[in-house]
């Protein structure tokens, strides 16, 4: 057994007043070597988006004293600023899942003690609102306790900067390292919550923050009087998955004119076993399973899933044999990007400095549509954090108006009042958009069609290899080392065009000569080949998962699909071998 793991586990095992659950845990890997190996050998590791991981006992694990830790990596930070600054304070927020409240708590303990105040809201609210908050309440930073959509077993904390994005990168490596000076878990001070409620350091919030972020809401939509006529018509499922979306997207739904809806039961309840689907993630088809039963029998246009923080958004679209269709998350923001334009335009309201900001492995049809409305597509890393940055660029500067900014992984943002990905506005305009096709006798699936006929067919897949454990990060990095030691030069019997290593920093051409990227360092590689593919690689960074990213295009459905294929399958045998 590694020896760091065994003597840490020691040190939890001989701890005074351990929660039982974290006791009972230590007890029961005691004679599992490999276990205490993954819970103690490592920490979690603290990036630009917090921490996620598997719920337990140990300093790879989501518990108290993890959570203390990051929290007073935050106040340790925030005592380095000006008083003024400091008593901003910090908004926080937390999802469905076990241990959520417990964390948003101990992390308000544990700023209390430093005198910070916080915002602690009364019950679960969805990431985005989270954002909301602390742009309204002007707090310095924001904490979202959250796993978002993985399994039951996780579970995490985010951090949120002044503008209501993720942390920008130079802060966040700040307070990873006072992170990481506060490495004995079991010495950080918390403060009794009743004696912070009494010295107005520590405050409950709830309805005075979903009041405003409602209003904000209410401007989503953009055609008020297709939604006060063919939208109160509209027939569809919503489901909340057992999170956040439960408490703020049907109040939304109804006061922005949305009536003629149904919810799913089962799922409208916020049970932090997700018992009807384990993995409450609108990207897999079985999520829609309740969904398509109750879509069914209603006969809805439209089933629509948010995932349990609210932050993404999948929808599946009624067929003529009344089966069901899943859009993919770069179909879904094309139809929703291509409505925002065409509605702008109609209504001369489009700007003439329009913007979108995507990520770098999402669908180029979106570059297509942004510019046959004269309108800048900004290509930014992973990370919604990236997309946030751009706006406020866009607020500086004074250059460029935001339009809307998604991530193919099912994250869309339409109004810049929330500074994340926000299902609740997707919800409501991907409703505006469905009502758009049925006041002409189409289905949403019928507009995605029409975008491919106008400006060519687009397919895009990710790949997801799971490698869980110590053993599995280091396959992560020996298999993206082994790209880098040696280069694709060709793929599906097409020729690599040009390499970006966001690692290194430069963008190689097949002549030999390079040029130096503007992107943050990143470690993502992405290659462009003859045919209008692209491939891109990289690991997740919530996520024990390599994935590969692949985006074709061609003349007709048939042979986008029979190309991606190709390319599924040639990736496969590079990546095979290595696993």
């Amino acid at each position: 057994m590694n020896e760091i793991a065994e003597q840490t586990y020691n040190t939890w095992l001989e701890q005074d007043n351990l929660p039982s659950n974290i006791l009972n845990e230590l007890q029961n890997m005691k004679n599992d070597p490999k276990e205490i190996e993954d819970a103690f050998a490592t920490h979690l590791s603290f990036g630009t988006a917090g921490m996620r991981g598997l719920i337990g006992a140990g300093t790879n694990r989501m518990n108290i004293y993890t959570v203390r830790q990051a929290a007073e990596g935050l106040a340790r930070f925030m005592d380095t600023l000006d008083d003024a600054t400091k008593n901003q304070g910090v908004a926080i927020s937390f999802d469905s899942r076990y241990f959520s409240s417990e964390f948003a708590h101990e992390s308000a303990r544990v700023l209390g003690h430093h005198g910070i105040p916080t915002y602690v809201f009364d019950d679960m609210r969805p990431t985005p609102e989270l954002s909301f908050a602390v742009r309204h309440l002007h707090t310095y930073a924001g904490i979202m306790i959250t796993a978002s959509h993985n399994p039951k077993e996780y579970n995490g904390f985010k951090l949120y900067g002044p503008d209501g994005g993720q942390m920008p990168p130079k802060e966040s490596d700040l307070i990873t390292t006072y992170i990481n000076k506060a490495n004995n878990l079991f010495d950080i001070r918390v403060s009794d919550e009743h004696t912070l409620r009494m010295d107005n350091i520590m405050h409950i919030i709830g309805e005075d923050v979903d009041i405003p972020y409602l209003e904000g809401l209410k401007n989503v939509t953009i055609n008020n009087e297709l939604v006060k006529t063919t939208g109160k018509d509209l027939k569809f499922v919503y489901t909340p998955l057992h999170g956040t979306g439960k408490v703020i997207a049907r109040r939304a739904l109804n006061e922005v004119g949305f009536t003629d809806y149904e919810v799913v039961a089962e799922q409208a309840i916020a049970d932090p076993e997700f018992p009807t689907t384990p993995h409450p993630n609108p990207e897999f088809p079985e999520a829609f399973n309740l969904a398509m039963e109750l879509g069914q029998k209603t006969k809805a246009d439209i089933l629509i899933a948010t995932d349990p923080d609210s932050d993404r958004l999948g929808a599946a679209v009624r067929q003529p044999d009344n089966t069901y269709k899943l859009l993919s998350g770069n179909q879904i923001a094309s139809v929703l990007l291509n409505y925002i334009l065409n509605a702008k335009k109609q209504s001369n309201t489009l700007p003439t400095n329009g913007a979108i900001v995507k990520s770098i492995v999402s669908t180029e049809l979106a570059d297509a549509i942004a510019k046959s409305y004269n309108v800048e597509t900004k290509s930014v890393l992973t990370g919604f954090k990236f997309i946030a940055q751009s706006i406020q660029e866009f607020e500086d500067q004074k250059d460029h108006t935001f339009l809307f900014g998604f991530e193919e992984s099912f994250g869309y943002l339409i109004n810049p009042f929330v500074r994340d990905k926000d299902a609740i506005q997707a919800v409501l305009l991907l409703a505006e958009v469905a009502a758009y096709y049925k006041d002409q006798g189409k289905t949403l699936y019928d507009g995605v069609q029409e975008m491919y006929q106008k400006y060519g067919y687009f397919d895009e897949k990710t790949i997801s290899k799971v490698l869980t454990g110590l053993d599995g990060k280091q396959k992560i990095q020996s298999i993206m080392q082994n790209f880098r030691d040696h280069p694709i030069t060709e793929l599906n019997g097409h020729q690599v065009v040009r390499v970006a290593d966001y690692a290194k920093q430069t963008l190689t051409f097949d002549d030999g000569h390079t040029e130096s990227l503007t992107l943050p360092t990143a470690d993502v590689l992405k290659y462009w080949l003859d045919d209008d593919t692209w491939v891109a690689i990289r690991p997740s960074g919530t996520e024990p998962k390599i994935k590969f990213y692949v985006g074709t295009k061609s003349d007709s459905q048939k042979s986008v699909q029979e190309k991606l294929v190709a390319y599924e399958n040639a990736i496969a045998d590079l990546v095979n071998p290595l696993l």
